[in-house]
């Protein structure tokens, strides 16, 4: 530092990027969903590089047997390691000496926009990668995830899957029918309780009676009448299930939303380092550590297409 700045600019700008650090940690982007939609955690380990889990599956079943027999049905637990891996998420933003020396004359803090957008960039970054992978890191998200069951809801009486052409019932039935598919082929050990659906769609189901002169939506009716999803807090809307789904149309998903079944990895959050003298600029570098949007339990998923 003190190659262009003085003792007193030093301490100056110092305190300035402390104060830039102290608003930037405090900013809330609440349009970036996947915060809000997948359980967080922050338990691995900043250095690690990859992310390793088991999967459990039972072999072998009891069978009745004479007393006196002495080959019994040998049942066992088998292991199935995953792993995943971790990157480093970066960014940089700067402040030149000019900048500095004139915020110092007039006694003014240095704006903390810059670093605003330093943190805005790797969540976004992360909130795309939560949902579509990242296929150059190996990073996995919700979207590119092979395993998570697929299927097209059916066509309305108006001739079409859209639910801007379905009636409340057919909207409703178009849930309820994912809710109990995923029920039924796992043999009831999965039960969904959040729905993620279209911005559009959301505003639809929350704004449309379910039938004519009824006096509840269509999104009241779902949360009274299905057996999983049973709190309007429990449909979220979301920006990026818009053209998501094959040759670009609209889905919804439903989950169990529990850190058992899937839970974004972040061992870093966003940090801004020390700052670096480059040419006449010091250089704030920022980085975090990401490991993506980690599916455990694929079955616990379900996505619905065209709606």
């Amino acid at each position: 530092m003190s190659q262009l700045l003085d003792a007193e600019g030093t301490v100056f700008f110092k305190r300035q990027l402390e104060y830039v650090k102290r608003e930037t940690y405090d900013q809330v982007y609440a349009d970036l969903a996947y915060r809000a939609l997948f359980p967080v955690t922050n338990e691995t380990p900043e250095g690690a590089t990859s992310i390793v889990w088991r999967s459990w599956d039972r072999v072998g079943m009891a069978k009745v047997i004479n007393a006196y027999a002495k080959d019994l049905p040998r049942v066992d637990k088998h292991a199935k390691e995953n792993t995943s891996p971790i990157r480093t998420v970066a960014d940089s933003f700067g402040y030149s000496v000019d900048e500095i020396a004139s915020a110092q004359m007039v006694g003014m803090n240095l704006s903390a926009d810059k670093g605003e957008v330093a943190r805005r960039a790797v969540e976004e970054l992360q909130n795309h990668i939560a949902f579509y992978g990242d296929d150059e890191s190996g990073l996995p998200g919700l979207l590119n995830n092979a395993n998570i069951p697929r299927g097209d809801v059916p066509d309305g009486a108006g001739g079409t899957p859209q639910w801007s052409t379905k009636t409340g019932k057919e909207i409703a039935a178009d849930i309820n029918d994912a809710c109990n598919d995923m029920f039924e082929l796992t043999k009831q050990k999965e039960r969904p309780d959040t729905l993620a659906v279209p911005t559009a769609q959301w505003a639809l189901i929350n704004s449309t009676d379910y039938k004519a002169e009824s006096e509840k939506t269509i999104a009241q009716y779902i949360v009274q009448n299905n057996p999983f999803i049973n709190s309007i807090e429990s449909i979220i809307p979301v920006n990026e299930l818009k053209g998501a789904g094959t040759a670009g149309v609209d889905i919804f998903v439903l989950y169990k939303r529990d850190p058992s079944k899937l839970e974004m990895e972040i061992p870093l959050e966003f940090m801004i380092m020390d700052e670096q003298i480059v040419g006449l600029e010091y250089t704030v570098p920022c980085r975090g550590r990401f490991g993506g949007l980690i599916v455990r339990y694929p079955l616990s998923i379900s996505i619905r297409e065209k709606i």
